[in-house]
């Protein structure tokens, strides 16, 4: 898409991307809604420091040693998330009371020995990580990248005062940039760059924009080299968009949404600008539009959203990017909904996300957005986005339905997505926006998550989804990773889905088939599933309520009631303790894993 433009306007007259209004602009500074928010911030931000935090090789080697990302990760992030916050409010402020802290975090970022994760630390995909950095060769993961935008833009702020209070400084920023990230970007290979068919995933446009970001900002350059840039980055974009269906489902889930197709956003609004007149019609693609539009059909109500694959339920408020990028294509219900959570968390909503806040463009963009979101807010208050009332995303077999008070997700598919879980033919069930049938997501990202081993943690695997399981009590058959575990025989229905998920379990003696047929009604979730196995089937329901078996069924405490047809052979529940520090994040501290034993067929009305 974006080459055939570049293509049909290679000469094009380069143009200039800037991000705000600069510092010296005192009168757009002092005029955000925002300031006194954003100052305060930083205030506390500063109160709180106790100095940099430390990056020992210690921390670093932990990855090797035991898998454990937590400890280098939140060190690494606790650096970048305060000095964005010191940086915005230097600039609403502009007195120069957070210089000195500013370039204590600016030189301990350039004196790091790496700017690539530990967990990343490699030069080919899905081969093992290096035990430590070589140095002389640079590597441009998710964060470099992000640490040149970053760094980029607290030199567009504020480089002025920080050559002023430590002359050189604003160039030793600039060359480290240039060295670690930009040059590396242009001169190598980076698999997230795209090449061809390979499949790619949220790191190339959350990867691209940033790198547009840093170079738009840091280096002036011919208008040779400028074009080379703008083909590299629409190239690469085309790589990740070929991946998409024409109607814009994310396959990684709603939380993903905000580094795939938010980060899209940003990546074409930057080549728009240094590229003018290349790139305009992309405003008007449908396959766009479905990309922007898909957040807002999987939200169910507050905080929640339908969830599968590594995603939370919990996948962050909307904001800024999210109001812009439906202003930009003229999406109102996207509009709505992120003016609806801006208003309500103005200053982002609160998070343990160990990568929120450390993007400067993104809070930048948020404060010169604010009045006119909360103008949009105003205007339309009291008249809530008209959400479909089903929605149908065949390219990844995700179907969305909404009734009285319900709103389920059934997923069809195949178990080969990006982050996947085996999860194929699962469904999620929200009643009154809360949640009866859940979708775990996963727990805190370590070695194991992204190697062979993958599919041996307890949340990834088939049996802790909504799902059979065959010869439970045997040889416990569950599904398999890759393409060719997927649903056959996928019909959309009215209010539903039905499908075959048998072939998402490989080789099972004695199993043909699989079959079932999901429908939402006005009374809660029709769930029918026939097979031909002959042995024993175990179903898994997982909730958050705690089950109690009754003579026509289980009551999920005060919330829901599964209504048996005819009663199985028998019915067991199970008390998990949720321990994990990411997924305590969205779940509390027991959930509950319900197991409803039968042969040949079971017939749910869960509502």
């Amino acid at each position: 898409m974006l080459m055939e433009f570049l293509q049909q306007t290679p000469a094009f007259v380069p143009g200039q991307w800037r991000p705000c209004p600069p510092v010296s602009d005192r009168n757009a500074w002092e005029s955000l809604p925002g300031a006194a928010r954003l100052l305060q911030a930083g205030q506390q931000a500063a109160k709180d420091d106790t100095g940099v935090p430390a990056l020992p090789l210690s921390l670093w080697l932990r990855f090797t040693a035991d898998g454990d990302r937590t400890q280098y990760e939140n060190a690494y992030f606790g650096r970048r998330r305060t000095l964005a916050r010191l940086a915005l409010a230097e600039a609403v402020e502009n007195q120069g009371n957070f210089i000195p802290l500013i370039g204590d975090y600016v030189w301990a970022i350039c004196e790091e020995s790496a700017w690539q994760l530990p967990a990343h630390n490699s030069y080919i995909r899905d081969t093992p990580q290096l035990p430590l950095a070589d140095t002389s060769r640079p590597i441009v993961d998710l964060f470099a990248a992000e640490t040149a935008a970053l760094l980029a833009m607290v030199h567009y702020l504020l480089g002025d005062a920080l050559e002023h209070y430590a002359p050189g400084l604003p160039r030793r920023l600039v060359r480290e940039v240039t060295f670690r990230v930009l040059t590396p970007w242009q001169r190598d290979h980076f698999w997230w760059k795209g090449n061809g068919g390979e499949p790619m995933c949220n790191w190339t446009p959350w990867c691209v924009q940033n790198c547009l970001i840093a170079f738009s900002l840091l280096q002036p350059c011919s208008k040779e080299y400028l074009y080379t840039v703008v083909r590299s980055a629409a190239y690469s974009l085309d790589c990740f968009l070929k991946d998409y269906g024409e109607d814009g489902a994310c396959s990684e889930g709603a939380q993903y949404y905000s580094h795939a197709g938010l980060c899209l956003f940003n990546g074409l609004d930057i080549l728009c600008a240094i590229a003018p007149g290349v790139f305009d019609r992309v405003w008007e693609q449908p396959k766009l539009r479905g990309i922007a539009e898909y957040i807002s059909n999987v939200h169910v109500s507050g905080s929640f959203y339908l969830n599968f694959a590594d995603c939370s339920p919990l996948a962050g408020a909307r904001g800024a990017r999210e109001f812009l990028f439906g202003r930009k294509i003229g999406s109102q219900p996207l509009m709505a909904l992120a003016a609806e959570d801006f208003v309500r968390w103005p200053g982002g909503e609160p998070t343990s996300d160990s990568v929120a806040g450390i993007n400067l463009y993104y809070a930048v963009q948020a404060a010169f957005a604010e009045a006119d979101i909360c103008a949009y807010a105003k205007e339309h208050a009291g008249s809530a986005a008209v959400l479909p009332e089903d929605s149908w995303y065949p390219s990844i077999g995700l179907r969305i339905c909404r009734r009285a008070g319900y709103t389920v997700g059934i997923k069809a598919g195949c178990n080969a997505d990006s982050h996947n879980h085996n999860d194929t033919g699962s469904v999620t069930l929200y009643k009154d926006g809360k949640p009866l049938l859940i979708d775990l997501g996963v727990e805190s990202y370590t070695k194991k998550t992204f190697s062979p081993q993958r599919y041996e943690i307890w949340t990834m695997r088939s049996g802790w989804h909504n799902l059979p399981e065959f010869d439970p009590e045997g040889a416990a058959y569950e599904q398999k990773p890759g393409a060719e575990f997927a649903a056959r025989e996928v019909q959309k229905l009215e209010g539903g889905l039905s499908m075959d998920i048998a072939p998402a379990y490989g080789t099972v003696p004695g199993l043909g088939n699989y079959c079932r047929k999901a429908v939402l009604q006005e009374d809660g979730l029709h769930l029918s599933d026939e097979t031909d196995y002959p042995g024993e089937v175990a179903l898994s329901l997982l909730s958050v309520e705690a089950p109690q078996v009754e003579e026509s069924g289980i009551r999920f405490g005060e919330l829901g009631f599964a209504a048996i047809e005819q009663m199985p052979l028998r019915i067991t529940t199970e008390k998990v303790e949720v321990t994990d520090a990411r997924l305590r994040t969205a779940w509390p501290q027991v959930i509950w894993r319900t197991r409803i034993w039968f042969k040949h067929g079971l017939d749910l009305i869960v509502g």
